[in-house]
């Protein structure tokens, strides 16, 4: 890949983050019967955070500040492993797939290990739902990526997701969709999406990553909610470009097919956010649970 394409890239997963979440909120207001806030009104959220001061409590310690730095910093790592608009990503090795999934595992660790430094019992409880949420999600992860490793025999992203042929769903059909189902409920559970959590909620016993970042404020709260919109995005793109085929043809069409793809899949979670509720935090796991056991069925499948 030329050095065009991959700052392209890079400068993709910084400014088109907050627009995904634009779609959404836009979506659920449209559900709704509102009219909604604007596209971008998460990037003036974001800038009128980033021109405020820094208030840091005298019991924090530079965990504290690192939580949000580092989860920017996994988010744009992770997006290199991730073919965008392009065949293959910006760095493509056998494995980037362990590297991708502990990336945005390290950012967890830091995002949950800022949330303890605080030493508020109440974030605490946040950081660990949010690491027993993960440890579910990542089994159906890597069983949702091992049916790609069986159908396509590659370790590698830039090789799961494939040139966008449609040759997958072509010739195993049913595995794929596993997979991505599988894929889309892991989405859901690392974002702290509905059903999993709710974004917008304030209520103390349903908060879950809203409430690991209630200490900051300012330019660390702007950064929190910069790279949990980052996160976001690169995991839309590992599976839009897992489920939609992009056409041949120039890169500004591939692109463009890619764009519309996120674009169609932050519509989606809109929908389902709009359509159902939070379920309790108990029915949760087994949620997970099901996600590892459809990817299971999928590598079943997918075995020839």
């Amino acid at each position: 890949m030329s050095a065009f394409s991959a700052l392209l890239q890079l400068v993709a997963v910084l400014l088109l983050p907050p627009l995904l979440v634009g779609v959404i909120q836009r979506t659920k207001a449209r559900a709704a019967g509102r009219r909604g806030p604007p596209l971008l009104q998460p990037w003036h959220d974001l800038l009128k955070l980033f021109r405020k001061g820094v208030v840091l409590s005298r019991t924090t310690t530079w965990v504290f500040i690192a939580g949000p730095v580092v989860a920017v910093v996994t988010a744009l790592l992770a997006a290199l492993l991730v073919p965008f608009g392009g065949s293959v990503a910006p760095v493509a090795f056998a494995g980037d797939l362990v590297v991708y999934a502990y990336l945005f595992g390290l950012g967890r660790f830091f995002t949950i290990a800022a949330a303890l430094d605080t030493g508020s019992s109440f974030e605490g409880m946040g950081g660990a739902r949010e690491a027993s949420f993960a440890a579910l999600a990542e089994p159906a992860l890597f069983l949702a990526l091992l049916v790609l490793v069986v159908l396509r025999e590659d370790l590698s992203l830039s090789g799961l997701a494939g040139p966008g042929d449609g040759e997958l769903w072509a010739t195993a059909a049913a595995p794929t969709a596993l997979a991505c189902v599988a894929l889309f409920i892991v989405l859901l559970a690392e974002n702290s999406r509905i059903p999993f959590d709710d974004p917008t909620t304030h209520l103390e016993l349903t908060m879950v990553h809203e409430v690991m970042v209630l200490d900051h404020g300012g330019p660390l709260l702007g950064a929190a909610l910069l790279g949990a919109a980052q996160k976001l995005f690169v995991q839309a793109a590992l599976l839009v470009r897992i489920a939609l085929p992009l056409p041949d043809g120039p890169a500004w069409l591939r692109w463009t097919a890619f764009l519309l793809g996120v674009g169609a899949l932050g519509v989606g979670i809109g929908i389902v956010e709009s359509t159902m509720a939070r379920l309790r935090l108990r029915q949760l796991p087994m949620l997970l649970i099901s996600a590892s056991l459809v990817a299971a069925f999928g590598i079943v499948l997918g075995v020839r």
